[in-house]
This record gives structure tokens, C-alpha cells and sequence, in this order.
């Protein structure tokens, strides 16, 4: 029989957060501990190596490949331009010349004379990553990121769409049951995180994405307009990819559904203030929801609580939610570098939790916990 795990949605008005800001690859950390930043800095930069294009000049130029080197006009290492000389043969007299052009910008990165085949190498994409919340550096991972920490209010919804923004939250509708149109929306709103109320419009994502809103936070969705706001079906994968020009929040689901009133109490006490949305939900294993993240403290916060999605750490609670081990909550003891092998043969990073009822150990891949406490 299969099984399904959905845990409780967070809304709190006070908790300690952090963000782990990692880079795909080794790279530069611009910032140290103990700096504070906003949502829009960078706080750590590196470059994707280009793509490779693959050019058979012997083919090209009808010559054998040992003849390759006599026939290059850039050597090896050479950065090219578009249209550049590669490669050029003489012909027969000087008539009737073959030659080869560098088809993007790039650099020469090998030449065979074996194969006759040139290799040019695309400029590195440079990649850069963003604190995504205000707050303080409290970790610098050498090479690979930080950990940027905040106090303030969380609210997770139960789907999203659209990458990370942010902007000042603003309320365009009165109540949690209202329905956000695109006459509700202004050139004012522009940059802002808009909050509707019980459901919002194709028409009126539309309209937001034509004023330039960040992101719109709602209750409910009709399933046909997510379809047509990708423009596709959507398949099983994570989301937070999508490029739509603004980012989505459904606190409560899809179709008509009024928006909860601890999701609309503590927005509505919050407008005005910076908020920081990610759209990104993952609703299989390696649970990740969307949320609304909003730095600052008030008077009326409740408790301060400890956010546990900072990342998994030796000593972190957690709870399986795949079988053989479903639904059971137990400690991480083992956090291996090393990829290991499933019975399915996949490669993937694992754990290994002991089970305090029995003390029994057990190996799982990480994808297939979430974490609860520490």
C-alpha cells in the first residue's frame, strides 16, 4: 500500500531563521561572518565552465588530420571572436581555399591531429548567489556560500510557483475572502509582494506581471490557470525554476478557499515591511515548501521559535517519510560525503538515523527524511 506524508504548514510570528546561500560549484565568498546584508547582495560568486563546441576540421576542410596544425590560424589557447579565422588551406595554386570560422565567441581549447577535430570552448557563465533575506552572516561554508540568519515572522504555503524575491508586502484586497482581480491592482504595487484573499485570476496574474509585481500571495487557484500561467502541465519535479515574471503563494490550495486568518493576521500586521518569497515547492520526497519570509519583530510576536530547515546536522530530528521506515522520527548519528548505492542502483547522498524506540540503525537517502527539530 502506498503512503503520503504532508506535514502542518508553519505560519509563526516569531522564529530564528536561516538560509543556507550555496553555489552550485567551488567559487568566492564575498562576505565574512558577522556582516549583515540585504535580500538583493551578493554574497558569493563563480563561473559555470562554457559549453564545448566540437568542430571537425580535417571534414571542413578536406584535408587528412595530420595536416591540421599547418592548417590553423590561431593557436591553441587563443580567445576567438564569431567569425574569426579558425583554419585555412591553401588549395591548389592558390585557387579554390577552404577555411573555417569560429562559430561563437570562446577560446581554443585542443587540437587533434588525430581526429582533425578543434575544440572551442565557450566563455564561463558566471554565476552569482544572493543573501535572499536580511540578516546576519552567522557561517561562511569556505568556497561554497554562507548561512545568512534572521528573526522575524514565517509563513509556509501549500504550493508555489517562480523563483526567490522580494519587496515590501502590500494588502490589495480587504478581506480574507475576497477574490484579487486585476482592477485591485495598481502601478503602485509595482516591486511589492501583493496578498489577496480567497482566490486571484489568470487575468489578474497577468495584470501583476504587466505592473512589475514581485510576487502575489492568495488562497486558492483554479488548477486551469496554473496551466495556463505555465503554459504547460505540470509534472512531478520540483518547482521555483519558472521564469513567469513574478512569483505565486497558495497558503491554502486550489480553487476558492479562503485565505486562513493566521496567514491574513500576520500579513495584514506586516504590510509595508521587506519580505523575502520563494516559490519552490517539492511535494514528494524531500518535502520543501513555498514561504513568505518577513525579517523584524513586533511588540505582539509570539515566542521566539528555532527554525529546523537550515539543513541537516549529526544530532537533527527527522522523520522517514518513504517506506520500509515510513512515518518514523529518529536521530541522525551518520551524515557520509560519499554517495551511496540503492537497491534501485540510483547513486545518492545518504544518512543513518537511530530509532530511540528500539535503538535500531537504518540507512536512508536524504531526499527522504524531513527534518523536525534538533
Amino acid at each position: 500500500m502506498a503512503h503520503a506524508y504532508t506535514p502542518g504548514l508553519r505560519v509563526t510570528a516569531s522564529a530564528i531563521l536561516r538560509r543556507e546561500r550555496r553555489l552550485p560549484l567551488k567559487g568566492q565568498v564575498l562576505v565574512k561572518a558577522g556582516d549583515v546584508v540585504d535580500p538583493q547582495d551578493v554574497v558569493a560568486r563563480t563561473e559555470l565552465p562554457g559549453n564545448v563546441q566540437t568542430i571537425h576540421l580535417a571534414s571542413r576542410l578536406g584535408v587528412d588530420p595530420g595536416r591540421i596544425p599547418q592548417a590553423l590560424r590561431r593557436r591553441v589557447g587563443s580567445d576567438v571572436l564569431t567569425g574569426e579565422l579558425l583554419a585555412e588551406t591553401q588549395g591548389l595554386f592558390g585557387f579554390a581555399r577552404r577555411s573555417v570560422v569560429a562559430p561563437a565567441d570562446g577560446f581554443i581549447e585542443s587540437v587533434s591531429s588525430v581526429t582533425g577535430q578543434l575544440v572551442l570552448r565557450e566563455p564561463a557563465l558566471p554565476v552569482e548567489v544572493n543573501a535572499y533575506v536580511r540578516g546576519i552572516v552567522v557561517e561562511v561554508l569556505p568556497g561554497e556560500g554562507v548561512i545568512v540568519e534572521t528573526h522575524g515572522a514565517l509563513l509556509q504555503g501549500i504550493f508555489g510557483v517562480g523563483g526567490e524575491t522580494w519587496g515590501a508586502v502590500a494588502l490589495a484586497v480587504d478581506s480574507p475572502d475576497a477574490e484579487l482581480t486585476p482592477g485591485r491592482l495598481r502601478p503602485e504595487h509595482r516591486g511589492h509582494v501583493v496578498v489577496g484573499g480567497a482566490f486571484v485570476t489568470h487575468d489578474a496574474l497577468m495584470r501583476a506581471r504587466a505592473l512589475g509585481v514581485a510576487a502575489v500571495v492568495v488562497g486558492g487557484l483554479d488548477d486551469l490557470d496554473l496551466r495556463r500561467l505555465l503554459g504547460r502541465d505540470l509534472g512531478v519535479a520540483i518547482t521555483g525554476s519558472e521564469d513567469l515574471g513574478l512569483t505565486l503563494v497558495l497558503t491554502e490550495g486550489f480553487g476558492r478557499i479562503r485565505m486562513s486568518d493566521r496567514a491574513w493576521d500576520l500579513l495584514g500586521a506586516r504590510a509595508g515591511w521587506l519580505a523575502s518569497v520563494s516559490g519552490a515547492t517539492q511535494i514528494r520526497a524531500g518535502v520543501l515548501r513555498p514561504e513568505v519570509l518577513i525579517p523584524g519583530s513586533d511588540a505582539s510576536s509570539a515566542p521566539v521559535e528555532r527554525d529546523t530547515e537550515a539543513g541537516l546536522t549529526l544530532g537533527s530530528l527527522v522523520r522517514v517519510i518513504r517506506a520500509p521506515h515510513f512515518g518514523r522520527v529518529g536521530e541522525v548519528v551518520e551524515l557520509p560525503s560519499e554517495l551511496r548505492r540503492l537497491e534501485t542502483e540510483a547513486m545518492v547522498r545518504v544518512l543513518v538515523v537511530v530509532f530511540p524506540e528500539d535503538g535500531t540503525r537504518a540507512v536512508a537517502p536524504r531526499a527522504n527524511v524531513e527534518i523536525i527539530g534538533s
